[in-house]
């Protein structure tokens, strides 16, 4: 391999070893010494520069929360009710029948399960930057569609294309901010991404209600214009921004991946080369597991359980009721709220929803993403019963009322667990080689589910169809309930583990609930013979 005349001689050297023998254990061991010991000030001090990079590319998730808001938010506004939608005579006003409210809302979904599929290909072959660069491109081009679109069926085709990159977005993200951070603020910055979610959903709720007195179609075209903002700022701040090292030394790129890491962190040479040992310890791991990088491997062997962790904790976002409960204007509207108070509670609630996802930060620490997780989802299942039963015992507007406000608790709760706490969950349980492909494979489940929760709700509670209103609440309180089951039983407590130390995990086939108290060493000759057993003292370090 030629050695770049750029990269220290005794990094070159390092390389050629490692090529010829194994990875240097003592190297590798004292990187993973040294990010169990490091404070989250510490961290942050040396690796200010990833923190920024991770959370420049992850602002891209800003336009993904922003339309998902526009669309299904669109379905109560007036202008474009009477642009796309039907016109009732008896009531003398226009609504966006049910098929086409499923079909406009799902439109975006099948782009981004497209996209998303799409991803995990592209970023294994071209590296995150390459590929977010592309979709930024065509972003902009795409938003021309959805904003000129003269009728329905336009509007979706723009809709299921800007899917396609927001299906990008959505995937790369979490996977760059898990690969470029340390592990002591690896939690911070893959909950970040729902943060942006967050600041795309307040955004868009606040232009619309700043847009509502607007008697014309420009109140939703210049919905659809402000996503302009975004495309051209992002693609030149992201070709400066560096590779994942971790990307770069599974393509054998080892020159690159150490100029990444110097880009990245700031401690120095030796520390730059112990950090390359210790990635190239992992792959090399995860090599002995025959650990492939295509999606059927992300069904064989220890990878089975992995996927199943991340794809049934992504699920879960939606079976815990988002469908009905994340961006709630419509039902507010159906359950008898006047259009312009409806707003207001959206744009309340997706405050609510950045300043939750803030306090997940303190809470991920703490607690971790386990109990973060079961016990969110256990309170969301409490709270879409109790809607439920307000709205079956009562059709009084103080308990409409009632109604709205538990929405807005539900989406609190959301916002400080399950929403933010997932991303942590699908960014490092997955197995490095197979970490894009995880990723993306994590996102289209959620997607798929979240079509078939945009196809049923609408019929739930649409005043032409089902007209449940509240009471639909108890459908998504049962899924809920299976979901804390599940999540009690299968999802195991990744806080403080580096990804050597969870191949080894995963591979002893530890118990879902003692990952928190078991004791590994990655580094150890026998790591991967040493029998589940063996290991019960506590090794998270209470890092995020």
């Amino acid at each position: 391999m030629k050695i770049d005349e750029d990269v220290p001689k005794e990094h070159s050297a390092h390389i050629e070893h490692a090529e010829e023998t194994t990875v240097p254990t003592k190297d590798a061991l004292q990187a993973s010494t040294d990010e169990h010991e490091a404070t989250v000030w510490e961290a942050l001090r040396h690796n200010y520069k990833a923190v920024l990079w991770s959370a420049t590319i992850s602002l891209s998730i800003i336009m993904e929360g922003y339309d998902v808001a526009l669309i299904y938010q669109f379905f109560t506004y007036p202008a474009f009710q009477e642009k796309f939608g039907s016109y009732r005579p008896e009531q003398g006003d226009y609504i966006v029948t049910g098929p086409w409210q499923a079909g406009l809302s799902n439109g975006a979904n099948v782009g981004i399960v497209i996209g998303g599929f799409m991803n995990g290909y592209l970023s294994t072959r071209f590296g995150y930057k390459r590929v977010l660069l592309a979709a930024l491109f065509f972003m902009n081009w795409f938003i021309f569609i959805l904003f000129f679109a003269p009728s329905a069926p336009v509007l979706l085709v723009g809709q299921i294309l800007c899917g396609l990159t927001w299906g990008i977005f959505a995937t790369s993200s979490p996977a760059y901010a898990s690969e470029v951070c340390p592990l002591a603020l690896r939690g911070y910055l893959t909950c970040y991404v729902n943060l942006c979610w967050a600041m795309g959903q307040f955004i868009a709720s606040g232009a619309l209600y700043g847009l509502l007195k607007i008697d014309s179609e420009w109140s939703y075209r210049i919905a659809y214009a402000l996503q302009w903002i975004w495309p051209v700022p992002l693609f030149v701040l992201i070709m400066f921004a560096p590779e994942s090292p971790w990307w770069l030394a599974r393509n054998d790129r080892m020159d690159d991946a150490y100029k990444s890491l110097a880009r990245l962190d700031t401690r120095g040479r030796e520390a730059h080369q112990r950090t390359l040992a210790q990635i190239m310890h992992t792959l090399e791991l995860e090599s002995k597991l025959e650990s492939g990088s295509s999606y059927l491997d992300c069904f064989r062997g220890i990878d089975r359980r992995r996927t199943e962790v991340v794809c049934m904790s992504f699920a879960g976002q939606v079976l815990s009721g988002s469908a009905f409960a994340y961006t709630p204007t419509y039902f507010f509207v159906q359950a008898g709220i006047n259009t312009e108070n409806a707003y207001q509670i959206t744009v309340g609630g997706t405050a609510i929803s950045f300043v939750g996802t803030i306090i997940s930060w303190f809470l991920l620490t703490r607690f971790g993403r386990r109990q973060l997780y079961v016990t969110g989802v256990a309170c969301l299942t409490g709270f879409l019963l109790i809607i439920g039963i307000t709205a079956a015992a009562s059709e009084s507007s103080s308990a409409k009322w009632g109604q709205a406000a538990l929405c807005l608790v539900w989406l609190f709760t959301y916002s400080v667990t399950l929403g933010p706490v997932t991303y942590t969950i699908i960014s490092e349980t997955s197995s490095v080689h197979l970490r894009a492909k995880s990723v993306c494979l994590s996102r289209n489940v959620y997607n798929i589910t979240n079509i078939v929760a945009q196809v049923v709700e609408p019929y739930l509670i649409n005043p032409t169809e089902a007209n449940l209103k509240g009471k639909t609440a108890f459908v998504w309180a049962a899924t809920a309930a299976v979901t804390t089951v599940w999540a009690f039983f299968r999802l195991p407590e990744c806080r403080g583990r580096t990804y050597d130390e969870l191949d080894v995990m995963f591979h002893r086939k530890v118990p879902a609930r003692k990952f928190a108290t078991y004791q590994v060493n990655a580094h150890d000759a026998d790591a991967l013979k040493t029998s589940p057993a063996e290991g019960v003292v506590d090794n998270s370090g209470g890092k995020a």
